[in-house]
């Protein structure tokens, strides 16, 4: 027995994009479906975060400030006029989740918008989404997207994990807001973002910008996965309590992450944070409250006491890339399929460098308000519309070859080798592009011909093929970009400077790439 629903928007995630999307949609008057992996308000990484948007007053020379300087980061790839439509629709949609979110005080008569606590901010995103009238299902993952014989994408198929029953739901318009691809690095809150979204979407044709942008990083306790922010004043030492000489976060070319990882392929690395603003100790628990958990459990006193840390692989969460946009309206190139937050490209706002957390959360919310709203003024139009559909998911449910078991920790592992490894991910060159090149290809081939699978463990395949194809879109892409540039830092090519072009991936057994001139006034 399986479930079989109608609705005019699907929304695919339940984070934070989605829950904008949603809300934006049933606003335009659709009726909207959430279908999310986890629970929509305590998965994905803004739950466990204390995100801050890119916040600035509606006054033109202000607004014209920021935006030049976050042109200057992005470096010849970021769009000025949607930065200045997420400035617009940030300061002006931010504010309405006011009667579920209590927002502070900023010190000076007024409310203080731009930070929230995440975990707060995803319950109150889903209370103003149910209220508005969404239907969300929890805990019903995705695997594959429908197309209808009009070549228009009419919904997805998945699987009810607690229910253990198969799911078909026929929309008008999808919108994708799965996240992005952490490929299991055990960054906090990241279990789900295993790039499922893009996987489905490049089944349906549609291209993904900027994967070579990365990779991005967040340095933790080696035991557990938190927040960056009080390493800022870090200061680290080996086993025997010789200090590092570390270049300061902000140093370019990644010379402060790969100092860092040479230090820790050598041994162990301590943190001493003694250092740390006095203002940050007493209200870390209320920006970050995830933070604190893990020291405490281990009776270790985070401002006083050294403690081993790692560093944890954000991928395109913190990175840039993600499914390319056709329009202004955050449609893909796969008629009626939308792509919003982390699932898309942030190039347009961020360029060749992470947006942070402030760009990153006014991009999905704004992106989810666009998407959302034009979404559901398309599928009205199409109310009473119906054709047959078809399936378009391939691995891992229509395997080429024989059927065959297939190994998917040693796969995890390969991955994260290739996407994480120390000892090669901060020196990349072309000899070491081309060898992981070759090693994710082997093992895509081994899921491709022989990969199958039902119900969860469906589920679970599927996510392992998503970071395959993750990988090995991360590597030709960055393979192909012959310079170094923000994120992107080969130790064969120097830093560029001037123009530049959009680098797009696509393909699934056959891999095409395709550059595109970026050229924003």
């Amino acid at each position: 027995m399986s479930i079989h629903l109608e609705t005019d928007v699907l929304i695919i995630g339940g984070g934070m994009a989605a829950g904008w999307a949603a809300i934006a949609a049933a606003q335009g008057g659709a009726r909207v479906i959430v279908a999310n992996k986890g629970y929509m308000g305590t998965s994905g990484v803004t739950a466990t975060g204390g995100p801050n948007h890119w916040w600035v007053a509606p006054d033109p020379a202000r607004r014209d400030e920021a935006i030049t300087r976050q042109r200057s980061k992005a470096q010849g790839l970021g769009d000025p006029e949607w930065m200045a439509r997420i400035l617009d629709l940030t300061w002006r949609y931010l504010p309405s989740l006011a009667p579920h979110y209590p927002f502070g005080s900023d010190g000076a008569g007024g409310t203080y918008y731009s930070g929230v606590r995440g975990s707060e901010y995803m319950r109150a995103l889903r209370l103003a989404a149910l209220e508005a009238g969404v239907t969300v299902f929890d805990h019903h993952p995705a695997i594959e997207l429908l197309r209808d014989a009009e070549g228009r994408i009419a919904g997805a198929r998945g699987h009810a994990l607690r229910a253990r029953q198969d799911w078909e739901i026929r929309s008008h318009t999808t919108i994708l807001a799965t996240g992005g691809n952490a490929f299991r690095s055990g960054l906090i809150g990241s279990r789900t973002n295993t790039g499922d979204g893009q996987l489905m979407a490049a089944e349906a044709g549609v291209a993904l910008s900027g994967m070579e942008f990365g990779p991005s990083w967040s340095i933790s306790p080696a035991w557990a996965s938190t927040r960056t922010l009080p390493y800022t004043g870090a200061v680290y030492y080996d086993a025997e309590g010789q200090e590092l000489d570390i270049p300061p976060p902000r140093a370019a070319g990644h010379a402060h992450h790969r100092a860092l990882s040479h230090a820790m392929l050598a041994g162990p690395v301590l943190a001493d944070l003694s250092h740390a603003p006095e203002a940050l100790r007493p209200i870390l628990r209320r920006i970050q409250p995830f933070t604190p958990a893990p020291f405490e459990r281990r009776g270790i006193d985070l401002f006083r006491d050294r403690f081993p840390v790692k560093l944890f692989g954000e991928g395109t969460i913190r990175g840039t890339g993600g499914l390319d946009l056709a329009d202004a309206e955050c449609r893909t190139s796969a008629p009626g399929l939308f792509a919003i937050g982390d699932a898309a490209t942030r190039e347009l706002v961020a360029g060749a460098n992470s947006g942070g957390g402030a760009v990153n959360s006014a991009w999905a919310l704004s992106s989810g308000r666009i998407a959302g709203a034009a979404a559901a003024r398309e599928s009205l139009k199409r109310k009473g519309v119906s054709a047959p559909v078809q399936g378009l998911g391939r691995v891992a449910i229509a395997p080429q070859q024989g059927e065959r078991a297939i190994d998917a920790s040693a796969i995890h592992r390969a991955v994260d080798h290739e996407i994480h490894g120390y000892a090669h991910v901060f020196t990349r060159e072309e000899a070491s592009y081309a060898a992981s090149g070759a090693r994710l290809e082997a093992i895509w081939r081994e899921l491709a011909n022989h990969g199958r699978a039902s119900g969860a463990e469906l589920v679970a395949l599927r996510e392992t093929a998503a970071l395959v194809a993750g990988a090995r879109w991360t590597i030709a892409a960055a393979r192909a970009r012959r310079e170094s540039r923000g994120l992107h830092q080969r130790a064969d090519y120097a830093e560029a400077a001037g123009p530049t072009h959009r680098q797009l991936v696509s393909g699934l057994d056959t891999i095409r790439l395709n550059a595109q001139q970026a050229e924003f006034a």
